[in-house]
């Protein structure tokens, strides 16, 4: 099978950038992508059958892998959730298929966007991960608009070996994700 794009691109054109820019002295040093978390909260619905596996099976064609269900680790009594209540639905891509989904993300979802204008610079943690808020999951083509049972929002974290926010910013704008420049 061959090597997705996006790795090649980041094996040929993205590593020799980042070892002149930051000065590297060792290949091993350069930040690369280790995994992709797709979350996608239930919120009210977390009773309703029917919307929970709606979000399963929606989020499960986004990523091309099952999702699995997330549950509450303690009672919030402000938020009318109990300990064991099934909160969200969450999948973990890694290898070729995490850099196929960055490809798809990239490629085709984040431009049909509306009103896009590019992803915040400042949305890292400061540890090397990076997130991404999407309001509506049915940017990705992989959905079908008339068979969904809600529009729901989800959040994609991109966790990456960088040690500070900037080869953070860096690695992903070689990559191709459109982070501002502010």
């Amino acid at each position: 099978m061959e090597q997705p794009r996006l790795k090649k691109i980041y094996k040929e054109s993205v590593v020799p950038k980042l070892m002149e820019e930051f000065k590297y002295k060792n290949i091993m040093q350069v930040p690369k992508i280790l995994k992709i978390v797709l979350n996608m909260g239930i919120g009210k619905d977390g009773k309703d059958a029917k919307a929970i596996e709606a979000a399963q099976r929606e989020l499960s064609l986004i990523a091309g892998q099952k999702a699995v269900l997330t549950r509450a680790k303690k009672s919030i009594a402000g938020f009318n959730v109990r300990k064991g209540d099934i909160v969200g639905v969450m999948v973990t891509l890694r290898g070729d298929r995490m850099y196929e989904f960055l490809d798809r993300l990239i490629t085709v979802a984040l431009p049909r966007v509306r009103d896009f204008e590019g992803l915040p610079k400042n949305s890292t943690d400061g540890r090397g991960s990076y997130t991404i808020g999407i309001k509506e999951h049915v940017i990705f083509p992989e959905v079908d608009y008339n068979t969904i049972y809600k529009i729901q929002g989800m959040n994609v974290t991109i966790v990456t070996s960088a040690k500070t926010p900037e080869e953070t910013v860096s690695l992903l704008r070689e990559i191709g994700l459109p982070i501002r420049k502010e």
